[in-house]
């Protein structure tokens, strides 16, 4: 199986080092299985002959249009990581090009993946247009705003959608890359998982700062102070929107356009926030702590747990022996 890193100049050297030593590992482990499958060829390929990582490490790198066709194309993360930063790096030529290049590879059937900031050079193809995808969590308002035909889910971890593949922030570039592993070989891949020590990890909920998001926008900055001053008072529409010196319809827009959720989903979501906080550092009861962030009981509180933290079950049953 041929997989090409595609590395542009700035590149994130965590997220490179993570394609590459996650594939290496697992070429490495894979002759200690019983039916080990194809080794993967790896290559690291650039738009551009000189390719430096975002610390000033040189990138040995094969010419884009020197490499053979791929069966699989990476796209690791860039070092800009604030959306600043990011937005200013997306208008260099060399994004074009690789945007080009990603398209070219995808008519000749490759698969297609990237993580992090490594998104937004895929979705600058055009090619996640009207599919699912995901990227790091506080990016998530830029990329809605940027590619409002992609249909984004930041709180995913994975995406899988029809020859494409998206990972969230940092360390999902693990993610990534043992995705491709399991399409080959499940077995290779849960053991590559346990030697880097790696849980499955379906979400990056639990790490979002839901006010950091906020913050995007002053209209979903008004309403996220207005939700957390009324956690335990119910929400009203009207009311939020009356805060948020706005209408209805605009409020709703707004969160959806920042945020990709209805005002009452993203209210919701603070009152479970707050929940966990008062379970982690109170001695309160779940019933207790329901009331206090709005719910009749605890039973609803305890379903929304189990969603939030189903991946995390001992931070679960500390929370659920209370």
């Amino acid at each position: 199986m041929k997989i090409h890193l595609l590395v542009s100049d700035g590149v994130f050297d965590l997220g490179l080092a993570a394609l590459t030593d996650t594939l290496s590992l697992a070429n490495a482990l894979a002759v200690s299985l019983p039916q080990p499958p194809a080794p993967i060829d790896l290559a690291l390929v650039g738009v551009r002959r000189h390719v430096r990582t975002a610390q000033g490490l040189t990138v040995p790198v094969v010419p884009a249009h020197r490499a053979p066709t791929p069966d699989v194309v990476f796209v690791p993360a860039l070092g800009d990581k604030m959306p600043d930063t990011l937005a200013d790096r997306l208008v260099r030529p060399d994004v074009a090009d690789t945007a080009a290049i990603l398209r070219q590879w995808s008519a000749t059937g490759a698969h297609l993946g990237a993580a992090c900031s490594g998104s937004f050079l895929l979705a600058e193809s055009g090619l996640l247009d009207e599919r699912r995808a995901t990227t790091s969590w506080w990016l998530g308002p830029m990329f809605r705003q940027r590619y409002p035909r992609v249909k984004l889910d930041e709180s995913r971890m994975l995406v899988n959608a029809d020859g494409f593949t998206t990972a969230g922030a940092a360390l999902a570039h693990v993610d990534l890359a043992l995705s491709i592993v399991r399409a080959s070989s499940p077995a290779l891949a849960a053991l590559v998982a346990r030697y880097l020590l790696v849980e499955a990890r379906g979400s990056q909920a639990e790490f979002i700062i839901p006010d950091h998001l906020a913050h995007a926008d002053p209209v979903v900055e008004r309403f996220e102070d207005w939700a957390r001053r009324h956690l335990a008072d119910g929400f009203s529409l009207s009311e939020a929107a009356k805060a948020a010196g706005t209408s209805e319809r605009t409020l709703a827009r707004r969160l959806h356009s920042v945020l990709g959720k209805t005002p009452l989903s993203y209210f919701q979501g603070l009152r479970v926030e707050r929940a966990v906080q008062l379970l982690r550092t109170g001695s309160g009861s779940v019933d207790q702590v329901a009331a206090q962030v709005g719910y009749a009981d605890g039973v609803t509180l305890r379903a929304l747990l189990r969603r939030k933290l189903g991946r995390g079950v001992k931070d679960f049953r500390e929370v659920e022996s209370k």
